[in-house]
């Protein structure tokens, strides 16, 4: 049996090395307009969902101030990075915290998806006037046409990736002794392979919808830098 301060110190490694993987992860990006989407977020909430809210948090103010030196946007880009990452770690770990079932995945996703793109619409609307230099009526008439199917698309990506690779990042983590004492997954609690299957077959497939719109509809391009 492990004792307490070597559980806090694998605990600690292995909330670093996702904050490391989600750092490495935002290289790789899609720039639409003047908007740019990355898959850190989905990191960042399996991260938190496994190891506990205090761990989303963490991760989602660390990989941004990580990323703040090598940005264009500035503190601009810095706050609106921690705004969403926080949002939509914060709600989905939160919630799975007191549900850890598929279903409570589900659950805790969909809100965080929904928090997320209501907070970059608020952030959007008091923040980005001032950045772009603005009226706010000018980003205002940006939000049906941009932001909202930007935030929208990107928040449903995320929340579909994260739930297609919880289950199998996790193993990971069992595998190599990072597992959590008395954890048990989200397939075994909800008592159905075939469910589990299905659910992730179907974020399979959203994500893909996600995709063919951020690049066909949006018009976004693949970048790596």
């Amino acid at each position: 049996m492990e004792n307490k301060t070597t559980q806090k110190i694998k605990k600690l490694t292995a909330v670093a090395v996702f904050a490391a993987l989600a750092y490495v992860i935002h290289f790789v990006h899609i720039p639409v307009m003047f908007l740019n989407l990355d898959f850190k977020d989905v990191i960042m909430a399996i991260c938190g969902m496994y190891f506990g809210p205090l761990a989303g948090v963490a991760v989602s103010i660390i990989v941004p101030l990580l990323e703040y030196p090598t940005s264009s946007t500035g503190v601009y880009g810095l706050v609106m990075n921690i705004i969403s990452s926080l949002t939509f770690v914060g709600v989905a770990s939160v919630i799975y915290k007191y549900k850890k079932t598929l279903a409570g995945a589900i659950v805790s996703l969909v809100a965080a998806a929904l928090s997320m793109t209501a907070a970059m619409m608020l952030a959007n609307l008091f923040i980005t006037p001032y950045y772009m230099g603005v009226e706010r009526s000018a980003v205002v008439a940006l939000i049906p046409k941009v932001l909202l199917p930007f935030n929208a698309v990107k928040a449903i990506l995320n929340a579909s990736l994260t739930l297609c690779l919880y289950k199998p990042l996790t193993k990971v983590l069992k595998a190599t002794g990072f597992g959590r004492s008395g954890d048990a997954s989200i397939e075994v609690k909800q008592g159905s392979k075939t469910r589990t299957v299905l659910v992730l077959v179907i974020g399979g497939v959203i994500a893909v919808i996600s995709l063919v719109i951020i690049f066909a509809v949006l018009g976004g391009t693949l970048a790596f830098n």
